[in-house]
């Protein structure tokens, strides 16, 4: 046979089964495989529509059709094509005429010989649709031949077309023309929803039209949208209902424009949004399916039993809108039924099964409560729930006797017993009786009459103050053999005890749910609900909390009418917490107070109905912020958010600077300095005098960060006294001067250098250095302190001299000294320590000096009780040492030699533990420990550390 028109297939199609196994009480699932396959099918005879019928014992169910389209491709019937002659500049279309074929193809051509294949741009275009080649404008490069390539995507089969020579003309040029659009696509296309949809658009033009694609209604394309200017092609993905509508190409070079319209509509398959499910009723029930789908358009409706089309003859079968319902179910209506709906692009199936039993009262699976359990006074409801099929008659018994309805016994309909209000008198056994034509079943169980709970706190309302301990009753009486639980809800929200703080504290007991609230706050204002619950009733009760407290801050802080001295402030009320404000507070800040201090206001007292006062004594010029603060009969609250900053005006200055001094500086020189004040146009006014003169100097400072003067003249001697005063101005003229303070000229530096140097070494890094002070003062100059210089080359040499503010006099004779060699490295080892109640004995190895190290004079040893911080040190040149201590503490010890050189290196931390017995021994530990004990020396004379 011929493998392009027979093809080897296989068809599964899978059935679902449902079977109800009675036996085991559960509904078993069946999932068979059944399959319809040939080795080879023939296109003519064996496709078409398929459909599976698959039954059991319990029905028929039909599968949904299944299409089988055969696919293939024949080859080109024509081997020859005539050449194609066209003028350069002129518009083509090469035909490619694919051959018989079944299944989705796409299109290929190839230039001249393979595998040089046509690539598409603005100027070629491939058809998907028609398989045609289309060249908007020829070029001399396009002469040659061209060959169709048409593939099925099923088979993945191939075949190439015969070649079609395309010629040029030799009769001239084509002019330039406008484009002719020669694919467009349908006026209207319908899509599925969430197919891909590709439109095609090209034209014939010169010059090359471009191609452009629209929405005539101007709304843009969404971003999934892919328009291909250079291929002619618009894509629109996962295609919905909001991408129908009109589409646009338009084609346009300088010669003109040319469009095509379109439009796509929107079309779905039936899906199903609701289905039947399986269901097992008794006879005489009454049967409601369900059965929804959506689709575009809007489905139809039909319903099969057992593979065949359900009819509804009988007034008690009705099919409405996809709903099935049958009344007076009998035995003949058990079976599977389907579910069909559908629209012109397809159709979609639900399964589903219908049982319908008879069988006598059984109570096995639904047997009274033993025991139900009922307050005196109240309703309680005795279920009686038996399976039988059809539902016969129920009644009721007490103890022996048949039960009578009255008022206040009834029997629903569902066969459930109802008594209402409750006595001691209903308590005892009841029955339930039911029966139909199949047979009689009973089951009866016990109603126990408990005493009511009833809460016997009164609903209040209690009035407490913040910082308060109040505690809020729910005092119950009950029956005796019942357990009660207490639920605290505040604000209809469940209270956990434990967390909020540790503020609530159930206090009770097991018989009451009273809680105490410490420490109250205004957050714990609200209504405190009290459940109270047994396994027979509920109660509750609600008590409602005010919390009085200090008012909360005033709001909306306004300053307006500001003076040089006085500023108008204004709030509003806040929350006054349950407790009226009865005063008002206004405090002030600036960059010169120390905090918030308290203004003083016009009116002085503010009333609780004062919101507006005006702040009197505020400095000129001076940046302010205010807020207020209310006060009730429980406290004062917290103060305001701070207003805006303001300024208040200037005025001539009042304030003198303060802090004036000064002294220092350079030779010939006179310094001045002072605090600063600030303002609009302010200076400084500096007056001084020689102590003694009669007549001031003044000089003025202009600039108002300004907080030091230097005055330099040859003549004044130095370290010289002087009277100064220092003023201030502003644009509103001068203001008065400050007091007069002495202040010194510079003073010389030293002119005379330490004498009687000498240096001594202490150890191998400490150096005592030593000599005769100068005078500490003289008409000229003073003496503040000593610099001590050092230079190493092979010993230290030092040298001095004096300084004061002026600057440091000449150095002094310079001495040389050497340090001692450095002290051991060595620390000490093997420390052994041994302890009685009373004495602590310890002894060590001798340590010895390196050749370059000094030798090892005496031992340090120091000790301490753990818990104390400061060491004490013993001294010994011996290598052991007897120390009386009481070894009832933990001690920590180290050794340390010590030569002319200084203290070596400590031994390893030693811990000598309290003794619980008369005697112990013990080593020191083998790992290095880092030292932590520290001595400290003070000399008198000066020292500089190398």
């Amino acid at each position: 046979m011929d493998s392009q028109h027979f093809l080897s297939l296989t068809i599964f199609l899978k059935i679902i089964l449902y079977s109800i196994c009675a036996k085991e009480k559960y509904l078993l699932i069946l999932q068979t495989l059944f399959s319809l396959s040939a080795n080879y099918l023939n296109k003519e005879e064996d496709a078409g529509i398929y459909q599976c019928l698959a039954s059991n014992s319990f029905g028929t169910i039909l599968s949904r059709e299944a299409s089988l389209h055969i696919a293939y491709l024949e080859e080109f019937k024509t081997q020859r094509r005539s050449p194609v002659s066209v003028r350069e500049g002129q518009g083509v279309v090469l035909l490619c005429g694919p051959p018989a074929h079944m299944g989705e193809l796409t299109f290929s051509w190839i230039f001249n010989e393979y595998p040089s294949f046509v690539k598409q741009d603005t100027r070629r275009f491939v058809s998907q649709k028609t398989g045609n080649l289309y060249i908007a404008k020829v070029e001399p490069s396009d002469v040659g031949n061209y060959t169709c390539v048409v593939t099925n995507t099923v088979t993945q089969s191939r075949v190439q077309g015969p070649p079609t020579p395309l010629v040029l003309r030799s009769d001239g040029i084509m002019g330039e023309y406008e484009p002719k659009i020669e694919i467009q696509f349908p006026d209207v296309l319908a899509v599925a929803k969430g197919l891909t949809v590709k439109l095609e658009c090209f034209a014939l033009g010169n010059p090359v039209p471009s191609i452009t694609w629209r929405r005539p209604d101007g709304v843009p394309f969404p971003r999934k949208v892919d328009v291909n200017k250079s291929s002619g092609v618009l894509e629109i993905p996962y295609f919905q209902q909001e991408d129908a509508g009109a589409f646009e190409c338009m084609a346009e070079n300088s010669r003109g424009k040319n469009t095509v319209k379109g439009r796509l509509s929107f079309y779905a398959p039936p899906h199903l949004v609701e289905k039947p499910q399986d269901v097992q009723k008794a006879i005489d029930e009454s049967l409601l399916w369900e059965c929804k789908a959506s689709a575009k358009p809007k489905p139809s409706y039909r319903w099969l039993k057992n593979g065949e089309p359900l009819e509804s003859f009988e007034d008690r079968i009705q099919v409405v809108n996809g709903a099935l319902s049958i009344s007076s179910l009998t035995l003949s209506d058990t079976g599977m039924y389907q579910c069909i709906a559908e629209n012109r692009h397809g159709r979609v199936f639900a399964n589903t099964e219908l049982r319908v039993i008879a069988v006598a009262p059984d109570f096995s699976n639904s047997v009274l409560k033993a025991q139900t359990l009922a307050r005196q006074g109240g309703d309680v409801l005795i279920e009686c729930r038996p399976r039988m099929s059809p539902r016969g008659m129920i009644s009721w018994r007490k103890g022996k006797e048949a039960l009578r309805e009255s008022h206040r016994v009834s029997v629903l309909d569902n066969g459930s017993l109802r008594i209402s209000n409750i006595t001691k008198l209903d308590a005892g056994l009841y029955t339930c009786v039911a029966r139909n034509q199949f047979g009689v079943a009973s089951s009866a169980g016990t109603l126990v009459v408990k005493e009511p709970t009833i809460i016997t706190s009164k609903a209040t309302q209690l009035d407490v103050t913040v910082g308060e301990s109040v505690v809020i009753p729910c005092q119950v009486s009950r029956d005796p053999t019942l357990d009660v639980r207490f639920t605290w809800f505040f604000n209809e929200q469940l209270i956990n005890f434990g967390s909020h703080g540790g503020y609530f504290e159930k206090v009770g007991g097991a018989s009451a749910g009273d809680i105490m609230i410490r420490n109250i706050q205004l957050r714990h204002a609200g209504r405190y609900t009290c459940a109270v619950q047994t396994k027979v009733d509920s109660a509750s009760i609600a008590t409602d909390v005010v919390v009085r407290g200090p008012p909360d801050p005033p709001l909306d802080i306004k300053v307006d009418e500001v003076t040089e001295t006085t500023s108008f402030v204004s709030w509003s009320p806040g929350p006054d917490n349950h407790s009226p404000v009865f005063a008002y507070n206004i405090q002030i800040r600036s960059p010169f107070s120390l905090g918030w201090q308290a203004a003083k206001t016009v009116p002085a007292s503010l009333g609780g109905q004062q919101l507006s006062a005006r702040v009197v004594e505020l400095s000129p010029w001076v940046e302010y912020e205010f807020r207020v603060l209310a006060t009730n009969s429980v406290g004062t609250g917290e103060p305001s958010k701070p207003s805006q900053k303001i300024r208040t005006k200037d005025t001539l200055p009042r304030t003198t600077p303060a802090r004036v001094s000064g002294g220092g500086g350079s030779r010939s020189e006179l310094v001045i300095t002072w605090e600063l004040q600030c303002g609009p146009g302010f200076g400084y006014v500096v007056a001084f005098r020689p102590l003694g003169g009669q007549s001031w100097m003044q000089a003025a400072v202009t600039s108002p960060d300004a907080s030091r003067y230097i005055f330099k003249n040859e003549s004044i001697p130095p370290f010289s006294p002087f009277h100064v005063k220092v003023g201030v101005y502003n644009n509103k003229g001068e203001g008065p001067f400050g007091s007069v303070t002495t202040i010194y000229s510079a003073e010389e530096e030293p002119s005379r250098a330490p004498s009687r140097v000498r240096a001594k070494s202490l150890s191998a890094s400490e150096v005592e250095v030593s000599w005769k002070p100068l005078p500490w003062s003289t008409s000229r100059t003073r003496i503040m302190g000593y610099e001590v210089r050092t230079t190493q080359l092979n010993t230290y040499y030092i040298k001095l001299k004096a300084y004061n503010s002026a600057g440091v006099g000449p150095d002094s004779a310079v001495v040389n000294v050497t340090t001692k060699r450095p002290p051991p490295s060595q620390s000490p080892v093997k420390v052994m320590w041994n302890a009685t109640d009373s004495k602590l004995i310890l002894k060590w190895d001798h340590v010895k000096a390196l050749e370059n190290e000094s030798e090892v004079m005496g031992y340090k040893v120091m000790y301490k009780q753990s818990r104390q911080s400061r060491p004490s040190v013993v001294e010994t040149n011996s290598t052991s040492l007897e120390l009386s201590l009481p070894v009832d503490e933990d001690y920590i010890i180290q050794i340390k030699p010590v030569s002319e050189g200084g203290e070596g290196s400590s031994s390893k931390q030693i811990t000598i533990p309290r003794i619980a017995v008369a005697h112990a021994i013990g080593f020191a530990p083998e790992r290095r420990a880092l030292p932590v004990l520290v001595t400290l020396s003070l000399y008198c004379t000066v020292r500089t550390f190398l």
